[in-house]
């Protein structure tokens, strides 16, 4: 019998939605993200994937999954509800301190993001736990009820507990924890001892007040998400896609909002291993522009980058250090605020720029004809000609072109261009932004982008891939099946998994294995019975193991894969030397005097892949005839040939300029690259080579 799955990604701009059937048929739908009530275009999508393939919720019988960005807009927009934050005493102004790094050494009006609880809601307790995790001073139960009624007299709704060490020994946290449940069980408590269990009071702080802003607004969500579902008819409990490229219940992940902040993203990083492994290219680029902003991550391997910290709300992009770290796994990508929806505008230099600022859904583009009033990223796409106005969703979304011609007039007028030539300005203008970005994520971290292939989807990817691709010197660009909504099918092709860490610090040569044994046990414990709770049976369970370490008197750690389980295989010189190994092949060398000090130990547990047919390329014809329309290349007009993606066969091969459509988003390829069809489905561009 034919199976099945239900994929739905909440973007800034759209909400995609993704039916997959068992024997590789995909129905696929995009619908405006609604902000105000964001199930309500969950379900619109829901019904129109639905629709399409004339079934019901009842024969949604694999999976159901979910990437939102909900955690995310409600840290950026600032506007979640009072949230109050316990520390110990003397160190109120944690959140302000920060770690006393400047992230610009020359900028003397440095600024930080505001920290989400401000210190007219933060609290102290008299208590104290030393760093080996001794009480020295228990919690003071009327202390702590004293809090309580000031925070609901403050009309807060959720508390972030953060106590000294208690990243050793959680016991002063859980007392405060059952005091609330028992006092004021209406308010949300969060631990850091259970978000964050890791050295380093500022990154627990900043990580644990996060969970506690966004969970009131996620559990909520969440629940109201479950309760639908079950109305409407579905069976299947839904899934929750997380920041580590795995994917939870939606009860855990209600509780832990932290761990979903990338939750999108990462599900486009982890399409992008799936094609990687299908086409056999173990490195590439991931490209995904969306309508809100747009991501690259670093494939090697087949597998992501990951990393143990990142940020959010940055000040400053680009910047490491100005946003609000998060020290939780999460795949390692670049983010930038520039997707279809990117404002154009002329800064105070009198230079034309692009976002970060985004119209979004609501108003949209002046091409959406919803009140929008500056021009984008999509209107001077439409002006260009690139995009077909009475095309755009298959013609089920018209879009204004004369009101987009407009608005790029009006910017033309202020920089002495055409609305064309202001148009193709916009398209440079943002295609370098996604360029400079990729480079810069890059070459922090020692990986040569030139040459490597890229992977466009998103709704705007595949417009700008090709340009993004000559700006980064690449040769290859792969546009696979559902490009505008490969990450709701990444949701698909991710298994469940849990990413947990907790700080136990020790010299390697000096390792206490009962210690370390007990740590990982318990986190072992705890993964199996969240991915229990996702539906994994228990033979499916696997685990992997990996330790942050450094040498001696350092301040930052390299993240070491471990061969084996540390529990049986106590082998402390193999350990050191994978490290020394992975330190000489960062830095360039390794210092044999040195000892080395392990910081924090990591576990990972996740159940089987899953494997989903996609469907095959086409055997169809097109017609001799290929229709032209006018396209502004480099403010010139260009005749440039129209082609359907549907029509596409193994045996053509289309020379740039030439634009492919397909009902949910275009592709456009430049002068100098050919595309073919491969046979997964997917359209394969390469940039001829100059001979000699």
């Amino acid at each position: 019998m034919t199976r099945f799955s239900l994929a739905i990604d909440i973007g800034g701009t759209f909400t995609d939605a993704v039916l997959l059937a068992s024997d590789g048929r995909s129905f696929v739908d995009k619908t405006l993200t609604t902000h105000g009530d964001l199930l309500e275009g969950f379900f619109r999508g829901v019904d129109l994937v639905c629709g399409r393939a004339g079934v019901g919720p009842k024969d949604i019988d694999d999976v159901v999954v979910h990437a939102t960005t909900v955690v995310t807009n409600a840290l950026i927009e600032r506007k979640g509800p009072p949230v109050g934050l316990v520390l110990t005493k003397g160190f109120r102004d944690i959140l302000y301190i920060r770690e006393e790094h400047r992230y610009d050494m020359y900028d003397p009006q440095i600024e930080f993001a505001e920290p989400l609880i401000p210190a007219e809601r933060t609290f102290t307790l008299d208590e104290r736990i030393f760093a080996d995790g001794t009480v020295e001073t228990p919690v003071d139960a009327e202390e702590v009820r004293q809090i309580i009624a000031q925070c609901r007299k403050d009309g807060i709704v959720s508390v972030a507990v953060c106590l000294l060490n208690a990243y050793r020994n959680g016991e002063n946290e859980e007392v405060v924890r059952r005091l609330f449940a028992e006092e004021a069980p209406e308010i949300y408590v969060s631990v850091s001892s259970e978000i964050a269990p890791q050295m380093r009071e500022y990154l627990r702080a900043s990580t644990v007040a996060i969970n506690a802003y966004t969970v009131p607004i996620t559990r909520p969500y969440l629940t109201a998400l479950i309760k639908e579902l079950d109305a409407r008819g579905f069976t299947q409990q839904p899934l929750i896609m997380l920041s580590n490229g795995g994917v939870i219940g939606a009860e855990r992940a209600g509780r832990f909002p932290v761990r979903m902040i990338e939750s999108g993203p990462a599900a486009g990083a982890l399409v992008a291993c799936y094609f990687s492994r299908l086409f056999g290219i173990p490195d590439l680029i991931s490209f995904d522009m969306g309508g809100t902003t747009a991501k690259a991550c670093l494939i090697q391997g087949h597998e992501p980058l990951v990393t143990g910290t990142f940020e959010v709300d940055r000040r400053y992009r680009f910047k490491p250090g100005s946003g609000m770290p998060i020290t939780v796994p999460s795949i390692d990508m670049i983010e930038i605020g520039a997707g279809g929806g990117s404002i154009a505008s002329i800064d105070s230099l009198g230079l034309l720029k692009t976002g970060p600022e985004s119209a979004g859904s609501i108003p949209g583009p002046v091409s959406y004809g919803r009140g929008g009033e500056d021009p984008c990223v999509t209107d001077a796409d439409v002006v260009l000609g690139i995009i077909d106005p009475d095309r755009f969703l298959g013609g089920d979304m018209k879009l204004d072109a004369d009101g987009a011609r407009a608005a790029l007039c009006a910017l033309g007028e202020r920089l002495g261009l055409s609305a064309e030539k202001a148009a193709w300005g916009v398209f440079e203008v943002v295609c370098e932004q996604m360029a400079s970005a990729t480079r810069t994520h890059a070459t922090d971290r020692g990986i040569d982008y030139r040459g490597l292939p890229l992977l466009a989807f998103g709704g705007a990817g595949p417009v700008h891939a090709c340009m993004v691709a000559e700006l980064v010197d690449g040769e290859k660009i792969i546009y696979p099946p559902l490009a505008s909504v490969l990450s709701a099918f990444g949701t698909l092709v991710t298994p469940a998994q849990i990413d947990l860490v907790k700080s136990l610090v020790c010299l390697l040569e000096a390792l206490d294995w009962q210690a370390v044994d007990a740590t990982l046990q318990a986190m072992v414990e705890e993964a199996s019975e969240a991915l229990r709770e996702a539906g994994i049976r228990e033979e499916d369970l696997s685990f992997a193991f990996s330790v942050d370490m450094r040498y001696l008197g350092q301040q930052s750690e390299l993240r070491i894969d471990l061969p084996g389980d540390p529990r049986t295989v106590r082998d402390a010189s193999a350990i050191r030397d994978i490290f020394e190994k992975e330190y000489e092949a960062q830095y360039g060398l390794k210092l044999d005097d040195i000892a080395i000090e392990v910081v924090n130990w990591r576990v990972t547990g996740s159940g089987l892949k899953p494997e989903r047919k996609t469907a095959a390329a086409s055997t169809g014809t097109r017609a001799e005839a290929v229709p032209t329309r006018k396209v502004w290349l480099r403010g010139e007009p260009h005749d440039v040939p129209i082609y359907q993606r549907r029509e596409l066969t193994m045996e053509d091969r289309i020379a740039g300029p030439a634009i492919i459509e397909e009902r949910e988003t275009t592709i456009f390829i430049l002068e100098g690259w050919t595309l073919a069809v491969h046979e997964t489905g997917s359209l394969v561009a390469d940039k001829k080579k100059d001979r000699e």
